[in-house]
């Protein structure tokens, strides 16, 4: 490929990655300029949560033909992926003689992304309304997985008495999982999809994915980051490097290509999901490491993420971005 289209195709995932953090920065700068208080951007954010995700979600999920095999294959490779990375951060965090109340929160920095709402920007920022068809299920399935699993690595690690089922009953509860669970029962049924679907869902994205970028952006304080330590840039470059790098390693080597590939890509590639802090904090651990693990992903990740897609458009490997 030549300068000049190595040059147009980085733009192209520039385009992809800078409008969805952009989003985020203008959060953080509304918050300080006091225009968006916590009790403002909490409220907005619930009401986003409740109602506003879960209904795109659903018109998203309803067109998908979950019978195909294409569909399985990555969002296997996700799944897996995810315990692959617990298990190997697990023992880097052990050999490198992190405190032990902390391994745990390393782990979940290293594995949990923010999927159902940066990922997903992501994927229909790249794609299109097939983006956000392709990125569905993965959603579901590995926000089920990422909080059973976070259940698991935070008891290990301090200790907890939270188990497994009530992490199991929180997902099941989750309104993001209820629209998507909804929207693959009316695609299994048989039910003819309403025309109006899929545009409802496609404007329905446009306007709050953004809105919870912004909240995600009000959200993030600064100030904590002068007492981020090593993990703390450990578990970063876990988060958006390791982690990422390995999924696609395994997806390519079972022969998964395109929009599948990309869109798998930019789930993984996102930086810590917030609801990590929330489980942290519950469970009495280090409240200030895992924020500091959110706000760093969250700063370094349009780099990452950029470069990532680049790379991957640049081999061939990441489909046609929209």
């Amino acid at each position: 490929m030549s300068p000049g289209g190595a040059a147009e195709l980085f733009l192209a995932c520039l385009r992809v990655s800078l409008p969805t953090f952009g989003w985020v920065i203008a959060g953080m700068l509304l918050a300080r300029a006091g225009l968006l208080p916590q009790a403002l951007n909490d409220r907005i954010s619930k009401l986003a949560f409740r109602f506003g995700l879960p209904v795109m979600l659903f018109a998203c999920a309803a067109p998908v033909d979950y019978r195909n095999a294409l569909h399985a294959g990555y969002v296997l490779v996700g799944v897996f992926a995810t315990v692959l990375v617990v298990g190997l951060s697990w023992l880097y965090s052990r050999w490198r003689g992190h405190p032990p109340r902390e391994q745990g929160l390393f782990v979940q920095g290293a594995y949990r992304s923010n999927l159902a709402i940066v990922g997903l920007a992501l994927c229909i920022a790249a794609y299109g309304e097939a983006g956000g068809r392709l990125a569905a299920l993965p959603v579901a399935l590995m926000t089920t997985l990422y909080n059973l699993l976070a259940v698991f690595v935070l008891n290990a690690s301090l200790g907890g008495n939270a188990s497994p089922l009530a992490a199991l009953r929180g997902v099941l509860t989750n309104p993001l999982i209820i629209g998507i669970a909804a929207g693959v029962a009316l695609s299994l049924s048989g039910l003819p999809v309403p025309a109006l679907l899929e545009p409802a869902g496609l404007w329905l994205s446009r306007f709050f994915l953004p809105l919870m970028l912004v909240c995600i952006g009000g959200a993030i304080r600064l100030s904590d980051l002068h007492r981020a330590g090593s993990l703390a840039w450990e578990a970063t470059a876990w988060r958006l490097l390791v982690s990422p790098a390995l999924t696609v390693a395994l997806a390519l080597a079972l022969g998964i290509r395109g929009e599948t590939l990309g869109v798998l890509f930019l789930l993984v590639a996102t930086p810590a999901a917030a609801s990590g802090y929330v489980m942290v904090v519950a469970a009495r651990g280090n409240g200030t490491l895992a924020a500091n693990i959110i706000v760093l992903t969250t700063l370094c990740s349009l780099g990452s993420i950029t470069l990532g897609l680049f790379l991957l458009s640049l081999l061939g490997l990441a489909g046609d971005l929209s």
